[in-house]
């Protein structure tokens, strides 16, 4: 049987850097002395160091975010100015990410294209916009995979399995780009702007081909989480997106993980193996406490969530964009051999997973 493997990973993310200006303003909307010195100690707590956007910080936290006026106190823009910023800005950052991955003569032997996103909507879309910017033949194959959040980059490696697998000499080009700073809601609700201190814009590319190089994808296998479809919503409003990241997503990921490493059956996340079994851990960072609740429920070695725990410093959440991120790691520093876990979450709650191993 034909196995697909990740051949290179290429990454980009927006020159500025928001993540202090964003703690800076926020603080100076909160309502009271209380509300802002818990605000800063959550964000002391998120282990979190950078967090990039398209848009430059503003100088003076008091008026406005940033420099263009986007989110200004009390005029924050809507849907349709946030819309027109992704139509314009998200094609330049997908570009960065492809050129990042050295394809030089090979980009006209792409045949196929995926590209998920679930922060920006647009037609003709990012598939088109990147065919025709990149130069890639006008009759590639393209899928476009939108709003299903953060563990989307795992449904876009499925369905290049897939491809691969169907066509053996075909080589698809997997686009995951987010542009969350463009759905910053105003609001003084202490809740809401820490779920938004998690989160920041990036893109990731990779090459999946048959070649055997990289990443090898085995299999693939989703769980949904009972009773949990309210925890993670994210609905468009006339103010952007607007998310809701329930605190309860940490404990409940970390009971079901819980379950399911106690099973010894092959129907459950873990293929029915042990954990001691996965050399590698490639998880999506979500955030500190999902990295808590992840190492929790499979009761992991203090350092088996190295990579993500470091692509979450460095860039925060990207949606889904990020476990790319950690696999690139992975993939510059895993012996060859090395076995490993990938797993992503989002709305459902469904937690995407996949069983890889490093070629050679």
């Amino acid at each position: 049987m034909t196995i697909a493997c990740i051949n290179r990973i290429g990454t980009a993310v927006p020159e500025h850097d928001v993540h202090k200006a964003f703690i800076n303003f926020v603080e100076q909307r909160l309502p009271d002395h209380k509300a802002k010195l818990l605000f800063r100690r959550m964000a002391q707590r998120a282990e979190i160091d950078h967090r990039y956007s398209t848009l430059k910080p503003h100088e003076d936290p008091t008026t406005a975010l940033d420099n263009e006026g986007f989110y200004q106190a009390e005029q924050f823009a809507d849907t349709t100015r946030r819309m027109a910023r992704f139509e314009t800005h998200a094609v330049d950052l997908a570009e960065k990410a492809v050129d990042a991955l050295g394809l030089g003569d090979e980009k006209g032997a792409v045949s196929h294209l995926v590209v998920t996103s679930c922060t920006g909507f647009t037609a003709p879309g990012l598939d088109q916009q990147l065919t025709e910017r990149l130069r890639l033949n006008p009759s590639i194959e393209r899928t476009m995979i939108g709003f299903m959040g953060c563990a989307a980059a795992v449904n876009a490696l499925k369905a290049a399995n897939h491809i691969v697998r169907s066509e053996p000499s075909a080589k698809v080009l997997v686009v995951n780009l987010e542009l969350c700073t463009l759905h910053l809601q105003e609001t003084a609700d202490l809740e809401e702007n820490l779920s938004a201190l998690l989160f920041g814009d990036g893109c990731a590319a990779c090459l999946v081909s048959a070649e055997s190089e990289g990443i090898a994808l085995q299999d693939f296998r989703v769980v949904t989480i009972p009773d949990t479809r309210d925890l993670i919503t994210w609905r468009i409003g006339e103010a952007g997106f607007v998310m809701n990241l329930s605190g309860e997503v940490p404990r409940r990921i970390a009971r079901a993980l819980s379950h399911e490493a106690g099973r010894n059956d092959d129907q459950g996340i873990l293929w029915g193996q042990q954990q001691h079994e996965f050399d590698l851990w490639a998880v999506h960072a979500g955030g500190r406490t999902i990295l808590d609740a992840v190492e929790q429920g499979f009761d992991l070695a203090p350092d088996a969530l190295k990579w993500s725990r470091s692509v979450l410093r460095d860039f925060g959440n990207m949606s889904s964009a990020t476990i790319m991120f950690v696999l690139q790691r992975i993939l510059q520093q895993a012996a060859p051999a090395s076995k490993g876990l990938g797993m992503a979450f989002g709305p459902g709650l469904a937690a995407e997973t996949f069983r890889f191993n490093i070629a050679g």
